[in-house]
């Protein structure tokens, strides 16, 4: 009948609509282009919320790190469950159990692709006690690591952050926070990061677990929706109740080369970051904003990078070693 559809056509704009309002009115957003820090486009950028699973962009960066510097291989290193992973709720893909086993970067595809909060917690586990080991102290290895990823972010010049676990899950009393300007400093950190890069691009990826039983084997899928599309290189998603849906995406389009005045040429890497924290719609809202950034960022490139107010117009990106 004329009248249900007329209701069925009302009922969608009026989802269309308040999903529209929600997302002026509750979320976060930031997005910037990552080489020059140009901000393209923010919306209570420097509002403190819990970010639920963004919180593993920094316990992989730290990872990572942590390999690099003390030259391990993230591929043949092999970490073991503690413990206290029969306490950690949330996703766990893998069924990880205490006393399981597997590499380093199995647990970090676990972490980046499957949001798993298990492999997040054993990673911590494992690079804190080396960690306490080679400095020759003692105490519990998850908040010696805790510690490395609230430096990490001290470094990055993210202010409004507070880092309390390895996986982001809302804890009473644990008063962690982040920003989506917070947020996109350390995706811009993370994703110069090889390992990293390579990491969260994946749409899948088998990985391998050493229990009782024996070698198991699971194909782990990026919770990611985007990855696939032209130039999304991934990052990561996270939920809970209190921070809502959120994700931080990055995409790359090919550099601008020109002609410099000496007659050689140059070449110019476009790198954009998309933050965008609670919002029921997240992935389209993502889409559309690195739409949005690219018609922002490439008129502003081609008019010379054009700069009145540095502090409100470039986000400070530094890069600690």
């Amino acid at each position: 009948m004329k009248y249900l559809s007329f209701f069925k056509t009302f009922a969608a704009l009026f989802a269309m609509t308040s999903s529209f309002l929600f997302a002026q009115e509750n979320e976060s957003v930031m997005v910037v282009e990552a080489y020059s820090g140009k901000i393209l486009i923010a919306n209570n950028a420097a509002a403190k919320r819990p970010v639920a699973s963004l919180n593993k962009i920094a316990t992989a960066a730290v990872a990572v790190d942590w390999a690099t510097a003390t030259g391990t291989d993230i591929g043949t290193v092999t970490i073991t469950a503690p413990q206290t992973v029969s306490l950690v709720g949330g996703p766990n893909p893998t069924n990880l159990q205490p006393g399981d086993q597997l590499t380093l970067r199995d647990a970090l595809y676990s972490a980046m692709l499957g949001s798993d909060n298990l492999a997040a917690l054993t990673i911590a586990d494992h690079i804190g006690r080396e960690i306490l080991s080679r400095r020759g102290g003692s105490g519990d290895p998850v908040a010696a690591f805790v510690g490395e990823m609230n430096k990490l972010g001290k470094a990055l010049g993210m202010s409004q952050t507070r880092f309390a676990n390895p996986h982001g899950l809302e804890r009473p009393g644990n008063k962690a926070f982040s920003t989506a300007a917070d947020i996109a400093r350390l995706s811009v950190y993370a994703m110069k990061r090889n390992a990293l890069n390579f990491i969260v691009r994946q749409k899948e990826r088998q990985i391998s677990l050493i229990t009782p039983a024996g070698k198991r084997n699971f194909r782990i899928k990026n919770t990611n929706e985007l990855i696939g599309e032209p130039g999304i290189l991934g990052l990561k998603t996270g939920t809970t109740s209190a921070a809502g849906p959120c994700v931080s995406v990055c995409m790359d389009r090919e550099p601008i080369v020109r002609k410099k005045a000496d007659g050689t040429k140059g070449a110019t890497p476009r790198r954009i970051i998309a933050v965008v924290l609670n919002n029921p719609n997240r992935f389209d809202r993502a889409r559309g904003l690195i739409q949005k950034g690219w018609e922002i960022y490439d008129p502003w490139l081609e008019s010379g990078a054009p700069i009145q107010d540095r502090r409100s117009e470039i986000l400070d990106l530094p890069a600690p070693k």
